[in-house]
Parts: structure tokens; C-alpha cells; sequence
């Protein structure tokens, strides 16, 4: 089983979609009014916005945004005039995070992990697939 893709809800589709390609994803379904999808710049993932009349209650939805070169990734967004609530900075968990949100309130934050991404010293070990 793989990730295909992420959709996160929109009261403001035009504006999501053009925060969304600032912050670098790139346009590939244009279903204005109801959907946009988007593909990452690397990987294979996508991304999905969804028109809603209503957003979810609550903590909302918590999307991370894999970065290699998070520190310049942040200040070229900053040059862009996208604004963060939290800089780059070291995480308990042995990430480097930085935070913002999107037009809609969905928390994201960018972020690089190196090896820790999946294998972080506190990983569980001895997990056996029994369906290969």
C-alpha cells in the first residue's frame, strides 16, 4: 500500500489554490469550483483541495510538507510574502519544523528529517508484515 493523496477541506478554493502554488505544488486538475489536485514537487504524492460549506472543528488538519533544504525553502516563501508562525527550529522528536497555516486555518508545517523520518531511535522494531 503507498500514499496516493491528501485532500484537506476549502471554503476559499481560489485563494487555497493559489496559496498552495506559492508554496510550490504544482496545478494538474482544475475542477473549479468543487476540487483541485496537485502534485508535489518531489515524490510521487499529491494533493487534493475540496470546496466545503463548513470547516471542520476543532485542532483541524495537520499536513507536512517534506523539505531537504528547509532553512532556504522558508526564506524563499518568506521573500514570496507567505508568513510563518514558527521559523525553522529542532523538534524533541529530532525534526526541523517550521509552521504556518493555509487560508483556510489547516496547520502545515515544512519540515526535514533526515534518517529520523522513519527511523527515529525510539522506532519500533520487529513489526512483521504477514500480508507481503
Amino acid at each position: 500500500m503507498n500514499l496516493n493523496q491528501l485532500t484537506v477541506p476549502s471554503r476559499n478554493l481560489p485563494a487555497a489554490v493559489a496559496f498552495y502554488q506559492r508554496l510550490g505544488l504544482r496545478l494538474i486538475v482544475d475542477a473549479l469550483p468543487r476540487d483541485a489536485r496537485f502534485e508535489c514537487p518531489e515524490g510521487d504524492a499529491t494533493f487534493s483541495l475540496h470546496q466545503v460549506e463548513e470547516l471542520p472543528r476543532g485542532n483541524g488538519i495537520w499536513v507536512y510538507f517534506e523539505c531537504p533544504n528547509l532553512d532556504e525553502r522558508v526564506q524563499q516563501l518568506q521573500a514570496a510574502g507567505l508568513t510563518f508562525e514558527e521559523l525553522p527550529t529542532d523538534q524533541p522528536w529530532l525534526w526541523r519544523e517550521a509552521r504556518l497555516k493555509d487560508p483556510d486555518g489547516n496547520q502545515l508545517m515544512l519540515y526535514h528529517a533526515g534518517e529520523n523520518r522513519k527511523n527515529p531511535p525510539w522506532r519500533v522494531e520487529g513489526i512483521i508484515n504477514e500480508n507481503p
